[in-house]
């Protein structure tokens, strides 16, 4: 996406039109909008002549086809490609290259604030039909996504709960209470935030279904706004609509418990488990 943005900038200073890049490398203007948006895959040849044509210095054109190499290559999850649909790829990708994932979670902990136990527990309940195997591959898969937590880059995290999550048995009593100790564990990290949603808080704007915000480090990448169903995701990046996501999220944090009495409500529902 970046380097797709980047290509045209060059363009559009260079002052190419669509159909003069097209004919520069053979291929339809179409073609050459769907490398910009990264809706297709940056071929070598095509970038390197897309530069000299833009009149970019030999230079420059180099360090740009080391990082399309760099870009060409499948990411990390594409080892659980077997396990993660189509539309959850774009996801995984999303999260592991964001600063800032902010995130409102009705129904359960967070993805990355799972542990094993509980996670299996969530996805035998989600993928009924799936066998041992692919379950233990999808809790490997997960397990791996949280390792960016460590990372000495790793991003912020701030979630908000629902009270209704953190009730619900999943998995059974010992499962919740080894769950409440990991987000304890995990609110000692400096840059993990969680809100808990409580009943008495009343209706709030964003309670039609989870959603997940990315910012990034990038100037190209704009602001992404996930949001799931049973069948799919919708990623929103027009800046009208993620403004208004992002409001919700405003608006529900303040609504939420202060992010300092987190801990000594977890220790209150942990008893009653």
């Amino acid at each position: 996406m970046v380097l797709g943005k980047r290509l045209r900038h060059l363009r559009e200073r260079a002052k190419v039109s669509f159909e003069e890049a097209a004919r520069a490398v053979e291929v339809t203007p179409l073609t050459v909008r769907r490398m910009e948006k990264a809706e297709v895959g940056l071929k070598i040849p095509y970038v390197k002549e897309l530069l000299r044509t833009y009149g970019v210095p030999s230079t420059e054109i180099d360090d740009f086809l080391d990082l399309t190499r760099e870009a060409n290559q499948p990411g990390w999850w594409h080892q659980f490609r077997d396990v993660v649909p189509e539309w959850f790829s774009a996801y995984v990708s999303l999260e592991s290259e964001a600063t800032v994932i902010r995130a409102y979670e009705p129904h359960y902990v967070p993805g990355l604030l799972q542990t094993e136990d509980y996670a299996r527990a969530v996805l035998r309940a989600g993928f009924p039909g799936d066998t041992e195997e692919e379950i233990e591959r999808r809790i490997a898969l997960r397990l791996k996504r949280q390792s960016l937590l460590s990372k000495p880059d790793a991003p912020v995290i701030w979630a908000i709960v629902e009270e209704t999550a953190l009730r619900r048995p999943v998995g059974g009593a010992e499962v919740m209470r080894r769950q409440i100790d990991h987000l304890v564990e995990a609110l000692a990290r400096p840059k993990v935030r969680l809100q808990i949603m409580r009943f008495a808080a009343g209706p709030h704007p964003g309670a039609f279904g989870p959603l997940h915000y990315f910012r990034f480090g990038f100037s190209e990448l704009p602001d992404v706004v996930y949001t799931e169903s049973v069948t799919g995701a919708v990623y929103v990046d027009q800046p009208a609509e993620v403004v208004t996501c992002l409001e919700v999220l405003d608006r529900m944090a303040v609504q939420a418990e202060p992010v300092g009495e987190t801990i000594p409500i977890l220790t209150e529902l942990r008893k009653e488990f």
